[in-house]
């Protein structure tokens, strides 16, 4: 590969056609747009790049030994050849990868192995786990300087030193392309349940969650719907997964535990698989396309805390997982209240907040993601100036 296409496309196929772009780039000092799918296109600050480097050509599952638990594939495998491959052995990538296309006007199924890695976005089971991060076993490959590098392998112990894959997991491509990655998956639960308490309130909602995640029920989900985000009533959804009788043992014990915060009922393996997939996904602000959705991390104790703040200066609807710890926000209204969001996670505690969803002239002019504080921010910039030191990958998507 050693042309430009017409548009200012390439579209590698091989490491070595990645490499020879790099170089390229590196070289004229030409910023490179780094897609798979294009799925998440519309995440982070927009981009003025002359050309685009899309990796939907190195697609391809390179490894897969599901009694090692190992799964290796092309940056540009989309997810969904990967999650069949796994249904087929009855096996899932535990940090249940979220689908965001519908959320950004898309469709869903559209994303790669390499966008997942880059934005390390995960779902619901993220507080019992972990994130995508810590199921990234080895990654091969090109720095922004247009040089091939590997970390880790197909074991945990293989990593030793600093552990590149976790480094750029999360950098949204503006530090190295990736090439191959190499996951673990596990074992699928045999079934599921969720308990649903009714009618709570933020506050009361989120005592229960962290009640019943200090429990022995080995709650794998917990997540809190406000009125007018569920139906017409707040829904409290605790998840219990695993082989069938410990699933109905451990949910008969929540439902004792929790017998004083009101109305419960429970939902069966496929209502609760497709009640999780939406809170996952953010389906309930999926229609709106309008309207800002901010994506805010905090101390689950703290998250009704920061709501409540913001609800006084203005219009939203909500919704919370990680047992709180995770708030989805939606805007009503023609402003994105970065500035009344960022106040309130600072009054409350501390966390993060990121603009997920918004157009290209509001996600120009502030700061899509948390600012970091000036200690981290010189740390960032030594690394992308050791990675590329010519930004010419993804270049100002992070805002840098």
């Amino acid at each position: 590969m050693n042309t430009v296409e017409e548009g200012g496309g390439l579209h590698p196929e091989t490491d070595d056609d990645v490499l020879e772009a790099i170089r390229w780039a590196a070289g004229e000092e030409v910023p490179l747009e780094v897609v798979g799918q294009g799925s998440k296109r519309n995440l982070g600050h927009p981009m003025q790049t002359a050309h685009t480097l899309d990796l939907s050509g190195l697609s391809g599952i390179t490894l897969f030994e599901p009694e090692e638990l190992v799964l290796s594939a092309r940056a540009g495998t989309p997810l969904s050849a990967i999650v069949d491959l796994l249904d087929e052995h009855n096996q899932e990538m535990q940090f249940e990868p979220a689908d965001l296309g519908p959320l950004l006007g898309d469709l869903p199924g559209q994303g790669t192995l390499g966008g997942l890695v880059s934005t390390n976005i995960c779902g619901p089971r993220r507080l019992k786990s972990g994130s995508v991060r810590d199921h990234i076993l080895g990654i091969s490959a090109v720095s922004g300087r247009g040089e091939k590098f590997k970390s880790g392998g197909r074991v945990v112990k293989n990593v030793t030193g600093y552990d590149l894959a976790k480094g750029v997991t999360g950098a949204y491509g503006t530090l190295a392309v990736l090439t191959d990655i190499i996951i673990k998956v596990l074992p699928k639960a045999e079934t599921e349940q969720t308990l649903v308490l009714e009618g709570l309130d933020d506050q009361r909602a989120i005592e229960a969650m962290a009640l019943a995640m200090g429990s022995s029920a080995e709650v794998s989900g917990a997540a809190h719907l406000p009125a007018g985000v569920s139906g017409t009533r707040a829904c409290t959804l605790l998840r219990l997964e695993g082989f069938a009788p410990s699933v109905q043992y451990r949910i008969e014990r929540l439902h004792k535990l929790l017998a004083g915060f009101g109305e419960q009922h429970h939902l069966e393996e496929q209502t609760s698989r497709a009640q999780w997939w939406a809170v996952r996904d953010c389906i309930p602000f999926a229609q709106s396309r309008d309207k800002f959705v901010w994506r805010i991390s905090c101390v689950p104790s703290a998250g009704h805390s920061i709501v409540e703040t913001i609800s006084k200066s203005a219009s939203i609807d909500h919704f919370f997982d990680w047992q709180g710890g995770l708030i989805w926000l939606q805007i009503n209204g023609h402003e994105p209240q970065d500035a009344l969001i960022r106040a309130a996670i600072r009054a409350n505690g501390g966390g993060h907040a990121t603009l997920i969803r918004a157009d290209a002239a509001t996600r120009q002019s502030l700061s899509v993601f948390q600012p970091q504080a000036a200690p981290l921010a010189a740390l960032s910039r030594r690394y992308r100036e050791n990675f590329d030191p010519h930004g010419v990958l993804n270049p100002g998507r992070m805002g840098q």
